[in-house]
């Protein structure tokens, strides 16, 4: 085993108070999803989400690209498999969906931290997170159409954050899109200087840390769960959703410090 093999896939950290920083770390293998890795980065999310302390999550990454996506090599060694490695790329496939929930549904936000490439699973990582700022040389690209294998579970996350046709173009040509295109279709927030990513992203999750944690938890599940449903019905649990925040302690405390022009203190 070599000193790469021997490192954590990925690493924990704590930067500013309230803000979780984790990076993927097989920078010389383009953060590839491994089983490994993203077994890895689903048990840092547990980790997270069961952490009162964290307020707010950065996703990261070392090397020269953010995630290349799935590791074909892994995938490729598979085929010997006495089923061709079926039964393998169907767990593969599943755990990296299970993942991708798992950003979702985690009750913090997240926030993807892009440099350079975001490819297919890679790109789907940033699609699924929150929010995400990039880096102006980054890239993204859905290109498993260039090798017979058509980008189908990060279709389930770019065509929930672009356009149709948007998403329909990256699917079918693979073409990279740059960070500047990225941005205006949605798939992320913000581009800066590669200088300031880190405290762009920061800043970003700092502002986010310092809203009451209770509000944020239910305000991102709120949002996910009515992105599915009909408009009737989405307004209902919405109005539903309002009265149940009205009665938490955050809102009572929120709205008294506004009246009585103050700051608020929100509880622990």
């Amino acid at each position: 085993m070599t000193r790469a093999d021997a490192a954590p896939h990925v690493l924990d950290a704590r930067p500013i108070p309230g803000v979780a920083l984790l990076t993927l770390n097989r920078g010389g293998r383009r953060n590839a999803l491994s089983a490994a890795m993203m077994t890895a980065l689903a048990a840092a999310l547990d980790a997270t989400a069961g952490d009162e302390s964290v307020r707010a999550v950065i996703l990261a990454a070392d090397g020269p690209a953010f995630c290349a996506g799935h590791d074909l090599k892994e995938m490729t060694a598979r085929r010997a498999d006495a089923d061709g490695g079926e039964a393998f790329y169907d767990a593969l496939f599943r755990q990296c969906s299970a993942l991708m929930l798992k950003i979702v549904r985690h009750p913090r936000p997240v926030i993807a931290m892009v440099h350079g490439l975001a490819t297919a699973a890679g790109c789907q990582l940033v699609a699924s997170c929150d929010l995400a700022v990039a880096a102006e040389g980054a890239s993204f690209a859905t290109p498993g159409v260039n090798i017979g294998l058509f980008c189908s579970t990060p279709m389930v996350a770019l065509s929930r954050n672009l356009g149709r046709k948007q998403a329909m173009e990256m699917l079918l040509t693979g073409e990279s899109v740059p960070a500047g295109a990225a941005l205006a279709m949605g798939l992320v927030n913000r581009v800066v200087p590669a200088d300031e990513l880190m405290d762009e992203t920061l800043d970003l999750a700092a502002r986010i840390a310092a809203k009451p944690a209770a509000t944020l938890k239910l305000g991102k599940a709120a949002f996910y769960a009515q992105a599915e449903m009909g408009l009737d019905e989405a307004y209902a649990f919405a109005a539903r959703t309002m009265t149940e925040n009205m009665m938490a302690a955050e809102a009572n405390e929120g709205i008294c410090a506004f009246v009585e022009k103050r700051k608020p203190v929100w509880p622990a």
